[in-house]
């Protein structure tokens, strides 16, 4: 009888890099039983979802609220659900929902992870300090993520190159 647990990983974050894809990677690489959920990062349709759906919008905060409330339905359940939280902050632009994300795991009691560049550090203290690692490589996630789930200590530079 298989006794592993299948464990729900949440990532969050910028959607302008490939760590989503890296992270998966490396998770099946290390045969880490886990199932993957992101909010959509396609950016046009996060966007757009609520005036698709529901109808347009002469004023773009209604249209944005549209979206974002249909967003947060998908967000907020599959966050709720999760085992793991995974934020990932990228330099380029400044990801508030993903901040969200954070406190609504917080709230939750979900185990975090962040995911960010040292320059971030003073910005991100409070969700640091939400989270219970914090990482600069998705390797480091990974290696994190081997420990909790098999009890297997790994150096995340020595995990394969994507």
């Amino acid at each position: 009888m298989n006794n592993k647990r299948t464990w729900k990983l949440y990532l969050s974050g910028e959607i302008h890099t490939n760590w989503r894809n890296e992270i998966q990677s490396l998770c099946t690489q290390n045969e880490l039983p886990v199932i993957i959920n992101s909010p959509n990062t396609k950016h046009s349709e996060s966007d757009d979802c609520g005036v698709t759906i529901l109808g347009g919008e002469n004023d773009k905060f209604w249209h944005d609220r549209k979206g974002a409330a249909i967003n947060s339905i998908r967000n907020t359940v599959l966050i709720k659900e999760t085992d793991i939280l995974i934020v990932k902050f990228g330099d380029q632009y400044r990801q508030w929902n993903a901040a969200f994300d954070t406190g609504v795991a917080a709230a939750e009691g979900k185990a975090i992870i962040t995911l960010h560049d040292e320059n971030l550090d003073h910005a991100l203290k409070e969700v640091d300090q939400a989270s219970l690692a914090t990482c600069r490589t998705v390797k480091e996630v990974v290696a994190i993520l081997l420990y909790v789930i098999n009890g297997k200590l790994g150096d995340p530079k020595e995990m394969a190159a994507e």
